[in-house]
């Protein structure tokens, strides 16, 4: 048995799609897909004083209406700057900042001329390592893709070697499980539930944030506020 997901990547995405990560075997960058503008492949939220708050990659888009995530070039370099800068001001006192920062810091510092999809990708797997989780990323472009939604996702399952394929709740609006039955996968649903607090910075407790902010206040202590890295 091999379980499978395939999702857009995100920027620094929050404690589930780790979870969703850690579920399975093989996980799938699926940055082949268009890139939508004010989505999550290029900013997330972080935790302030003043409530949650936007860290945004900027990323060039004019005149590129139906580019792909993998094709999606960075604008500048200076973002980094800054969102290290709201990361240090933000969460400096929280228990465990200093250890995650040995891991974080350098991703900014040396993130150059990466595309999104590199950037979003360079996080994903230090923080996976962070958490010791060890399921294989890989990207959709190491693999045939077919038209169709379903059919491409299956297809991508099937070449991986998955019997398995685990979709986040949302895409139950698009997919076509006939398609899986026919391929002779599994599909089964992804369901985040209801996670647990934990010690937080700043006011009411906020759970859609950076997985960033879980990790600067429990360290690796992260693991039991989570459902599939324990």
């Amino acid at each position: 048995m091999k379980k499978v997901a395939i999702v857009q990547s995100n920027y620094i995405p929050w404690k589930g799609y780790f979870d969703l990560i850690a579920s399975v075997d093989e996980f799938i960058i699926y940055d082949d897909m268009q890139y939508t503008r004010r989505d999550w492949r290029n900013r997330n939220r972080i935790k302030t004083p003043q409530g949650a708050q936007w860290l945004t990659v900027p990323v060039k888009v004019k005149g590129k209406f139906l580019q792909s995530i993998r094709d999606t070039e960075i604008e500048d370099s200076s973002w980094a700057e800054a969102h290290w800068r709201s990361l240090t001001l933000n969460y400096r006192r929280a228990p465990y900042f200093e250890e995650v920062a040995e891991i974080v810091e350098p991703l900014y510092r040396n993130c150059g001329d990466l595309a999104l999809s590199q950037l979003n990708r360079k996080f994903l797997e230090a923080i996976c390592r962070y958490l010791s989780i060890q399921t294989s990323i890989t990207n959709s472009w190491d693999y045939d893709l077919l038209e169709g939604k379903t059919e491409r996702l299956a297809a991508l399952c099937e070449q991986a070697g998955g019997t398995e394929y685990v979709s986040g709740p949302s895409a139950k609006n698009y997919l076509d499980p006939v398609v899986f039955k026919e391929t002779g996968i599994e599909l089964t649903w992804f369901e985040y539930g209801v996670y647990p607090t934990y010690p937080q910075l700043w006011g009411d407790f906020i759970h859609e944030v950076t997985i960033l902010d879980l990790l600067f206040n429990c360290g690796k202590d992260a693991r039991d506020f989570m459902k599939y890295t324990k």
